[in-house]
């Protein structure tokens, strides 16, 4: 209770968190850096050309040439708000990016977005553990408490690999945005900072090499490790 007898949240830490920077996370399958768009546009275009439907339920896209590609990509490095970072395999080759955006310091809530992964990306564990990093880093670095996830409301891939990764399913808001000329109502999902070290448990027991058999077959299975079932 307040001094006027009404009911207040509890007392938070108003220090702001930090923004995202050029940082480089590492990780068994890959790595995560900030988007150089010179250095990864031939690596992107040549894993995403013809993969229309990966474009589906962008804002942009898909690009008519690697001229169209290149230019939009050096415009996308430009911003910082989104932040968008590379997804690296262990031969620094880029097979996608996501970004860091919507953030604001000063209430540490931060979202993850704009999530494009080539098909030599998706399904893959590196792509998993580019979420993991990810994560990490706003969380254990940045100093985040709520990570959000939002997605057009039929985006069914989007929508699983959300709970699959340990997000919260929050609810829907209906015809919240108008993309490509489309109506998109937008599920949203999130993490706090509370659920963090439990969703970071399963992801390293998913992630660990005894998780995988000769054959690179998950055992256990990412969903059931965050709690979640997608």
């Amino acid at each position: 209770m307040n001094e006027t007898a009404r009911p207040v949240g509890p007392a938070v830490d108003p220090a702001p968190a930090g923004c995202p920077g050029p940082v480089m996370l590492s990780g068994r399958f890959g790595s995560v850096r900030r988007l150089d768009a010179k250095r990864d546009g031939v690596s992107l275009w040549t894993a995403l050309r013809g993969d229309d439907a990966v474009w589906t339920y962008m804002s942009y896209g898909p690009f008519a040439d690697d001229p169209a590609f290149a230019a939009w990509l050096a415009e996308k490095e430009a911003l910082n708000d989104p932040y968008a970072y590379a997804v690296l395999d262990l031969e620094g080759r880029a097979l996608g990016w996501a970004t860091l955006l919507a953030i604001r310091p000063t209430m540490r809530v931060i979202e993850v977005g704009s999530i494009v992964y080539s098909a030599a990306l998706q399904r893959t564990p590196l792509g998993t553990e580019g979420q993991f990093l990810l994560a990490r880093y706003v969380f254990e670095t940045l100093g985040y408490r709520r990570y959000e996830w939002k997605c057009d409301a039929l985006n069914a891939p989007s929508r699983r690999a959300a709970l699959r990764c340990g997000f919260v399913f929050e609810g829907i808001l209906r015809q919240h945005m108008i993309v490509k000329g489309r109506n998109r109502d937008t599920a949203y999902f999130s993490m706090l900072d509370s659920e963090w070290p439990m969703r970071k448990a399963g992801f390293e027991r998913w992630l660990a090499p005894e998780n995988f058999d000769k054959d690179g077959r998950q055992k256990l299975r990412l969903a059931a490790l965050n709690g979640q079932e997608a």
